[in-house]
């Protein structure tokens, strides 16, 4: 075995059992987002949301986020969460416009956390995340999609006060 193979070996070991640190960019606005960036710590913006989205008559139907899985994995990355946000009442509504937009339900928050410790919120409006359907969904699903987009706009605003 050559040194540099060794090397590169004695490289690939290490770094197979050093605990990974994750860092990741912020989410910058971008077509169709809604971007907060707020001073709350990732697990009290989580709650705020839960909070907030049960006061605007919805449901917080899924989560799913990486943080505990690499955890436990020996990595460490910031907080990160992805809220499925909807209720039966929308999807009955959308689904008499378009079937195939509620393959868009249910709509997402996405919670990240920074590296001071402090939390993002960021979404798709409902406007946006709809759209591709509107000529299938026609004029009730605009209603639903600016419905929906109003909502999602008071979870927004507050819970990130």
């Amino acid at each position: 075995m050559t040194f540099k193979s060794l090397a590169f070996s004695a490289l690939l070991a290490l770094l197979a059992t050093t605990p990974l640190v994750g860092a990741a960019d912020t989410i910058q606005p971008r077509d169709g987002w809604v971007v907060v960036e707020t001073d709350k710590g990732f697990e009290q913006l989580i709650t705020d949301i839960k909070s907030a989205t049960k006061a605007e008559g919805l449901g917080v139907v899924t989560q799913a986020g990486p943080t505990g899985a690499a955890a436990r994995r020996g990595i460490t990355i910031p907080g990160n969460r992805v809220i499925g946000v909807f209720n039966n009442d929308f999807a009955v509504r959308i689904l008499a416009t378009s079937t195939a937009a509620m393959i868009e339900a249910p709509i997402r928050f996405y919670v990240t956390e920074s590296p001071d410790g402090h939390a993002t919120l960021s979404y798709k409006t409902p406007n946006h995340v709809f759209a591709p359907y509107l000529d299938e969904g026609g004029s009730e699903l605009v209603k639903l999609a600016e419905e929906l987009t109003q909502r999602f706009e008071a979870i927004a605003r507050q819970s990130s006060r």
